[in-house]
């Protein structure tokens, strides 16, 4: 899973080095005028996806409203019951990707046809589901692979695997030698807790998780994949919760 939008590389205490691999894209939409361009711009938005996709691709994982998966797929993992409030907008449409270059394509057409793109997250605040503006809703739990090397003491991980699947590869492959310090609770996606800086009870020994992060994966808006060097050391800072 090394080449998916943002990856990151860790070192574990207990002899324990992990990589992560993080998938997070950010993309600021346009505001449009009324439902009727807001449907037109939709379905735009579908056809540039055909253009640029597989048609496999897009029957295995977008999810329009239409569809009658859609709201059991929006409603996965929710933590709070305020957004699904008629006042506030739910996704044109959610796509659950397993390849970087599936994003690559939905970065280009949402750009083009006035959508944004939110990154599903676990939230309790319910921000990852809402918006004021049409968007589209990226769901990364597909991205979930952990190839840990118990040897070398790292891990590339998926944005879209939970903590508790980190904690059991990592002491599985490394015959529970290994460790990795971060967070209590098992559910929450790696991906975003080391965007926040990963606390747990271990911090005050190792640090927090994204201490640990030693390279990391990121694809911008453009759709480019940038690695530490090529990203420079001020943005895989910030990527690390270094905007809190």
């Amino acid at each position: 899973m090394k080449p998916q939008t943002k990856s990151t590389k860790l070192n574990i205490p207990f002899n324990t080095t992990t990589t992560l691999v993080l998938v997070l894209s950010f993309l600021h939409g346009i505001a449009l005028a009324d439902d009727h361009v807001h449907h037109d711009n939709n379905q735009k938005f579908l056809q540039c996806l055909s253009l640029h996709s597989e048609i496999a691709f897009i029957s295995k994982v977008i999810f329009t409203q239409s569809n009658s998966s859609c709201i059991s797929i929006l409603n996965n993992l929710k933590q709070n019951l305020l957004y699904p409030s008629p006042e506030y907008r739910r996704p044109q449409v959610i796509v659950t990707l397993f390849d970087v270059s599936q994003i690559q394509s939905i970065l280009k057409c949402a750009r083009k046809h006035g959508l944004r793109i939110i990154v599903r997250g676990r939230d309790h605040e319910g921000l990852s589901y809402v918006s004021e503006v049409p968007f589209v809703m990226i769901d990364l739990m597909n991205f979930n692979q952990i190839d840990v090397d118990a040897e070398e003491k790292t891990a590339w991980v998926g944005a879209g695997a939970t903590l508790g699947e980190l904690y059991y590869k990592v002491a599985e492959e490394s015959n529970n030698l290994l460790a990795f310090p971060a967070g209590v609770c098992p559910t929450v996606g790696v991906g975003g807790h080391l965007s926040g800086g990963g606390f747990g009870y271990l911090m005050r020994k190792y640090g927090l998780a994204a201490d640990q992060v030693i390279d990391a994966h990121l694809m911008d808006v453009n759709g480019r994949i940038l690695d530490r060097k090529s990203m420079g050391e001020d943005l895989f800072w910030a990527i690390r919760g270094g905007g809190l």
